[in-house]
């Protein structure tokens, strides 16, 4: 992009001195926004039928924008949350130049008026512990790799940290003398302790001694096979295929998509079928708004179906059959009737 173009200019302010200096920004946040403007350029150079280094920010009205956020849900397969995702990054570019060039004010305002899009919220999936302790079992701990897998799914499992969160662990954050514990670095720089479990410590100790890591030094806790730092992709295959053994002996497992966030949804329900207050399980998590942690409340049917039972009046069986009437194979006969004795 040439260095005369104003939009090279509005990027380069928009990164290395608003993004960076004036918000500072985490470099997750910084990554997020990168990429949500380079998909725009490929898909704006695609449509202009012009190069990238010669696109305007006229090029980039909000038709292009619009037939971008189109081609993210249809053609990329993103999901909605993604799609507003990267229209939220788009705003703050369009804002930031808005406020930098007048003459563009209307091309921005046009494109920060498009609002997000509603999406239905899904129902939170998670493992039964029976489920949970067969993908434990699975890795082969007479290997490197499976030794490796089993600390970090073990990890995993009683930290509910996120993805990123343990990609980016250092030898450094942990202290696996008691009182054992992780110091996690989540979204926005908040830092949190999240005490660790004797069995936890020692798995993570065992590993770091074998690999002769510096538990004070900076060094990533978890590594592949060739030492370097692991990846998403790195962290999303290994429970993927440590599932798919564990599906051998416990074949509910194959019917669940098992990914990193989903140890962190099963963190928080387990926690909650043992007792745990939800603040705690918030700060555990690292939940900013406390209405996140509360939808697990309201997501194990075994605890829906024991809060209804508590109140069932004295002398009601929640459990008994159920009335004739809904035993009926002809439910449309039986409804008509209802209607009838209605009126009469």
């Amino acid at each position: 992009m040439s260095s005369d173009n104003a939009l090279a200019a509005h990027l380069h302010t928009l990164f290395h001195k608003y993004l960076t200096v004036q918000r500072n920004v985490s470099q997750h946040t910084l990554f997020a926004y990168r990429d949500a403007i380079k998909l725009l350029l490929q898909f704006a150079a695609e449509h202009r039928g012009k190069p990238v280094a010669n696109l305007t920010l006229q090029d980039l009205d909000v038709d292009l924008v619009l037939g971008f956020l189109d081609y993210l849900e249809l053609d990329r397969k993103n999901s909605i949350a993604t799609r507003n995702a990267r229209l939220a990054a788009l705003h703050v570019f369009y804002r930031h130049v808005a406020a930098r060039d007048p003459l563009s004010f209307a091309v921005c305002q046009r494109v920060l008026n498009i609002p997000a899009k509603r999406a239905p919220k899904p129902e939170i999936d998670y493992l039964e512990p029976g489920e949970m302790e067969a993908i434990l079992r699975a890795p082969d701990r007479t290997t490197l790799a499976g030794r490796r897998d089993y600390a970090l799914i073990s990890f995993a499992w009683q930290t509910g940290v996120r993805v990123g969160e343990i990609i980016a662990l250092r030898a450094c954050d942990l202290q696996l003398e008691p009182p054992a514990h992780a110091r996690i670095w989540g979204k926005g720089r908040k830092e949190r302790l999240v005490p660790l479990w004797t069995r936890t410590a020692t798995t993570l100790r065992a590993w770091l001694q074998e690999r002769n890591v510096d538990p004070r030094g900076p060094a990533p806790v978890f590594v592949n096979l060739r030492g370097q730092p692991l990846t998403r992709w790195g962290v999303r295959h290994i429970l993927e295929k440590r599932a798919r053994e564990a599906s051998v002996s416990c074949p509910t497992v194959i019917q669940k998509h098992v990914h990193p966030h989903l140890l962190r949804h099963t963190t928080a329900v387990h926690m909650l079928q043992a007792g745990a207050d939800p603040s705690a399980i918030r700060d555990v998590l690292g939940h900013a708004n406390g209405e996140t942690t509360w939808r697990y409340v309201c997501v194990n049917m075994e605890m829906k179906r024991k809060a209804v039972e508590s109140y069932a009046p004295a002398g009601v069986d929640y459990k008994s059959p159920l009335p004739s009437w809904s035993r009926n194979p002809d439910i449309l006969a039986e409804l008509e009737t209802i209607g009838r004795r209605r009126i009469m």
